[in-house]
């Protein structure tokens, strides 16, 4: 991939944080664990028993894989930035980004409103479901357990190195190593964006790679709609005018140019074009190695 220009970043990108929190719902239980243990003639600390304090509750299960989805979509539509959690994304797609990750804000409370407001019926119903390993002191109070679950979308920008308080010769040298910094972190970012795009890809190329088989492989719909979804994404997310990358794009958006999933199922000359079309592609990736 060409050389980054990292100052590039600071007006082309916005660094966005992500904070979901979700009551787990779950406790280790000593006595249980210890008894465990010792049933077993193990040594202790072998054995450790984490007990569903609601047991099987579907509408906590459902705010938990709820929070997980969430937190895919988020990576999906961002860039790897730092190692403290934060994500890269870029300004043009600030706004659909936003529109779409308020709506899950909404629906994640909406769901959590629902929950609280049956806690108590399910704390009392939980002793049923969890039999002796029932402990009330378990489970936070009605009062406290909406504090158990939140969802923050902050943004930030990328912002230039800013020091004044120190020498001419030092500060030259920060600046420096901030711009290096600001390159690392942009150049992971676009490989993150490409490594994606490379196993959408190549999952199109292997599952159309049956001619004059007699099995045909079995794919879905939305072999085709990823494939088209990741080259909006790397138009988006190229951040740095990278000729390698907008040349790709070319490529493969000329190949997936009328392609249906109906059609690569029942055309194999269409099968048979798309893939060597799609090959190319993979051909002409950017190297990831820096």
């Amino acid at each position: 991939m060409e050389n980054v220009n990292a100052p590039t970043v600071t007006s082309s990108a916005m660094v966005v944080q992500v904070t979901i929190s979700c009551w787990t719902g779950r406790k280790k239980d000593k006595s249980a664990s210890a008894a465990v243990t010792s049933q077993n003639y193990a040594d202790n600390g072998t054995a450790s028993v984490n007990k569903k304090l609601l047991g099987n509750c579907d509408e906590l299960s459902a705010i938990q894989k709820f929070v997980a989805n969430t937190r895919n979509m988020h990576y999906s539509m961002t860039m790897p930035w730092s190692d403290l959690g934060q994500r890269l994304i870029p300004t043009a797609a600030q706004f659909d980004y936003h529109q779409q990750m308020t709506a899950l804000v909404a629906e994640f409370h909406t769901m959590v409103d629902t929950f609280c407001n049956n806690y108590t019926w399910e704390v009392s119903r939980a002793q049923a479901r969890i039999g002796d390993l029932f402990r009330r002191e378990d489970y936070p109070t009605e009062e406290s357990i909406r504090s158990k679950f939140a969802f923050n979308i902050d943004y930030m920008p990328v912002a230039p190195c800013f020091v004044t308080d120190i020498g001419d010769e030092a500060q030259s040298v920060m600046q420096e190593g901030y711009e290096k910094l600001l390159d690392r972190e942009l150049t992971s970012a676009m490989n993150d964006v490409v490594s994606r795009a490379k196993d959408k890809i190549e999952r199109m190329s292997e599952r159309l790679d049956y001619g004059g088989k007699d099995k045909k492989k079995v794919f879905r719909d939305t072999l085709v709609d990823n494939v088209v979804e990741i080259v909006d994404l790397l138009r988006v997310c190229n951040l740095t005018g990278d000729s390698q990358m907008s040349a790709m794009c070319d490529k493969l958006e000329y190949a997936m140019s009328g392609v249906t999933p109906d059609g690569l199922r029942n055309s194999e000359t269409l099968r048979v074009e798309t893939k060597r079309a799609v090959d190319e592609v993979i051909k002409s990736l950017p190297s990831l190695d820096m």
